[in-house]
C-alpha cells in the first residue's frame, strides 16, 4: 500500500517554504523544518525539499517520508547521498540513515506526545496520507513506521 499523493494546490502549498530558503529567509521556520538538497537519481539535477523535523536526538534530525518510500526525495537519497541540509541558521553536509521500526515508533511516539494538543488534526492528516484510519495506538504507529520511512540526518 502506498500513501496518497496530494493534488496540485496542496503540492504548491508544500513547495511554498522552499521559496523562503530561496530568498535567504529559511531561518524564519526555525528548527521545526529543514531544507534538504538532494540529487536526482536519473537527472543528476539538484533538488531542494522542505521537510518537517519530527524529532532531534544527539545532533540527528528526523524527518518522515510523508508520501512513503516512493517519495522522490527519499528515493533520491537512497540512490545518492544528500548534498546539504539547512536547519534554522545551521548548514551541514549530512550523513543519512533510515531508522528501523523500533526507533521509528519511538520517534513517532515522542512527536505525538509533544504535539498532543493538535492530536485530532494530526491523526486526521495522517489518516489521509496513510489511506487508513490512524488512531495513535502503538499498533498504528508500528504500521505507519512500516509505511512511511523515517530518515535521520546528521553532520
Amino acid at each position: 500500500m502506498t500513501a496518497a499523493r496530494p493534488g496540485r494546490v496542496l503540492r504548491a502549498v508544500f513547495r511554498a517554504p522552499v521559496r523562503l530558503y530561496d530568498h535567504g529567509f529559511g531561518w524564519l521556520l526555525g528548527r521545526r523544518f529543514l531544507c534538504l538538497t538532494h540529487v536526482g537519481r536519473r537527472s543528476g539535477r539538484a533538488y531542494r525539499t522542505v521537510l518537517e523535523v519530527v524529532g532531534v536526538a544527539r545532533g540527528e534530525y528526523f524527518v518522515v517520508a510523508g508520501l512513503g518510500a516512493g517519495a522522490d526525495w527519499f528515493r533520491n537519497v537512497q540512490a545518492r547521498p544528500p548534498v546539504d541540509v539547512v536547519v534554522g541558521r545551521r548548514r551541514f553536509a549530512p550523513r543519512h540513515r533510515v531508522l528501523d521500526e523500533a526507533e521509528a515508533v519511538d520517534v513517532l511516539a515522542r512527536y505525538e506526545h509533544r504535539n498532543r494538543f493538535a492530536a485530532p488534526i494530526l491523526r486526521h492528516v495522517l489518516s489521509k496520507l496513510l489511506g487508513w484510519r490512524y488512531d495513535g495506538s502503538e499498533d498504528a504507529r508500528r504500521r505507519m513506521a512500516s509505511q512511511l520511512p523515517i530518515v535521520g540526518l546528521r553532520a
